[in-house]
């Protein structure tokens, strides 16, 4: 079996800078553009959110862009066709950010067949815990060359971090605060600390920060510890002021 990208990715000697946004925002059909935008301004990886109507993690710019979204008509089925032969012309890791319910009233293994036919690289979900994902599907998951990422906090146990790092892989998602996503301009003392904590475990699996990351300062601070940082909020933010046109103006801010 082909290595799969993100392992691919994690093993370039730099720090990586990984966006997410919202599928079907602003305009249905920016999906690809954003995307294609993405790649040629330098982003290691995208991760795209797939909207749901309740969801819980998310700070308000990423709710109120799932919302949009959601009106604007997208759904799972729709999504997928927008992505169906997105590998031409698109070659860094992309990973579907999304809950579990709309996979699940998906039907699990159809939507796993799906990813691996249209070329995703791995999953996020929120509401999956590790344990679940270990017993239940993991061997789905491997099956379609999926890889699946955990999210953890400062409040999370040595022990659960350990389990963590032992059954996932790709990369383990260190949110930098138990609060909900959102951009912060600096990271105080607490956050540093954890970062360290974290650093310090010598886990196999590398860490991306997540959650607050906005500018060059807090991407600095996050990837000082960690493989990479990830930036929501401030993206989409952008999106909507800029749009989609001027990425390539946003990434330089963060990256220079």
């Amino acid at each position: 079996m082909k290595q799969n990208r993100i392992e691919l990715k994690f093993q370039e000697d730099k720090k990586l800078l990984s966006i997410y946004f919202s599928a079907g925002f602003p305009n249905l059909d920016d999906t690809v553009p954003i995307l294609r935008n993405l790649e040629a301004a330098g982003v290691d990886m995208v991760e795209i959110g797939l909207p749901f109507s309740d969801p819980l993690a998310d700070g308000p710019t990423i709710q109120e862009s799932s919302t949009k979204a959601l009106r604007n008509g997208m759904t799972t089925e729709k999504l997928f066709t927008q992505l169906k032969g997105i590998r031409k012309y698109i070659d860094i890791p992309l990973v579907l950010m999304g809950y579990f319910n709309p996979m699940m009233q998906f039907g699990i293994e159809k939507f796993c067949q799906r990813c691996e036919t249209i070329g995703i690289d791995g999953l996020i979900i929120p509401d999956l815990p590790v344990d679940v994902y270990h017993e239940q599907y993991k061997n789905l998951f491997d099956q379609h060359g999926l890889y699946n990422m955990f999210l953890i906090t400062p409040q999370t146990s040595d022990e659960r971090i350990r389990y963590i790092d032992k059954v996932s892989n790709g990369f383990i998602y260190m949110v930098s605060s138990a609060a909900v996503t959102g951009a912060k301009s600096t990271f105080g003392a607490i956050q540093t600390s954890y970062f360290e904590r974290i650093e310090n475990m010598n886990l196999i699996t590398p860490t991306v920060v997540g959650f607050g990351i906005s500018n060059a300062a807090t991407y600095t601070a996050a990837t000082t510890h960690s493989k990479g940082a990830i930036i929501g909020s401030a993206f989409i933010k952008f999106l909507e002021e800029k749009g989609v046109d001027r990425i390539e103006s946003f990434i330089k801010t963060i990256k220079g």
